[in-house]
């Protein structure tokens, strides 16, 4: 196994347990003590662990970007519920953007039979899970695809963005709060994000309530942007009502 490869697997191990420690890591990967000790040391200089007597912990910022089929895994139930939820958002033969996520990917399955609409997506998952749908016309945007979102980004799906006024906007997001906003590790993954926002008249943000107080690089809008949240009951009643007074609906599902 390569340091790269072994380090995104401490990672993986920290956030599922809350701490590792040397020894038990060594044991895992079959290298040494020192080894892991400075695998944890790169880690912590990427801002992704702070290092504790004997290990590690995770760090509260998550720059690290798990692949779609990992983040597809993670809090699975919650992201069904808000999918469930974020149907009553839809209009009736009305036009919709499906952001790239894999909360909002799951609405793809979510979709009745009977339901008619215009949607454009730039996550190929989605598009894909939507090809056969009879009543949905589906509009693809192109562009270079990031593999680890599975998602077109520059200039042709912005400019693709550009030329559209959807009803509605079904958005992801990797982190959200009141002080740092919206974020997103990757640079061209928040372009189009700010794009789709400004294509929409409605913005509606699904995010799972462990990306509340995330704070990640890449920064593409204000919360005070979004019209509704949907998220689980996660959040703190405290939480929902701090945002709501700012100016955001929130829908705790």
């Amino acid at each position: 196994m390569y340091a790269p490869e072994r380090q995104q697997a401490i990672l993986r191990l920290a956030r599922e347990g809350g701490r590792v420690d040397v020894l038990s890591l060594a044991d895992e990967f079959q290298v040494t003590a020192e080894t892991i000790r400075r695998d944890l040391k790169a880690l912590d200089r990427a801002g992704l662990v702070r290092r504790v007597h004997g290990g590690a912990i995770p760090a509260g910022r998550l720059d690290f970007e798990p692949d779609l089929a990992e983040r597809e895994s993670t809090a699975a139930d919650e992201k069904d519920r808000i999918a469930r939820a974020a149907l009553a958002e839809l209009p009736e033969e009305g036009s919709v953007i499906l952001d790239a996520g894999s909360t909002v990917g799951r609405i793809a399955a979510a979709l009745p039979p009977d339901c008619s609409l215009t949607v454009v997506t730039h996550a190929l998952t989605t598009a894909a899970r939507l090809a056969d749908h009879p009543g949905i016309a589906l509009h693809l945007v192109g562009g270079r695809v990031r593999h680890r979102t599975r998602a077109a980004v520059d200039a042709w799906a912005l400019r693709s963005y550009e030329e559209i006024r959807a009803d509605v906007v079904l958005l992801g997001a990797n982190g959200f709060s009141l002080t740092h906003g919206l974020t997103t590790p990757d640079l061209a993954e928040a372009a189009v994000k700010r794009a789709v926002v400004a294509a929409a008249r409605r913005v509606v943000l699904l995010a799972d309530s462990a990306k509340h107080g995330q704070d990640h690089f890449a920064r593409f809008g204000d919360l005070t942007d979004v019209d509704l949240l949907i998220t689980d009951t996660g959040l703190s009643p405290q939480d929902a009502a701090a945002i709501e007074a700012a100016g955001t609906e929130v829908v705790r599902a």
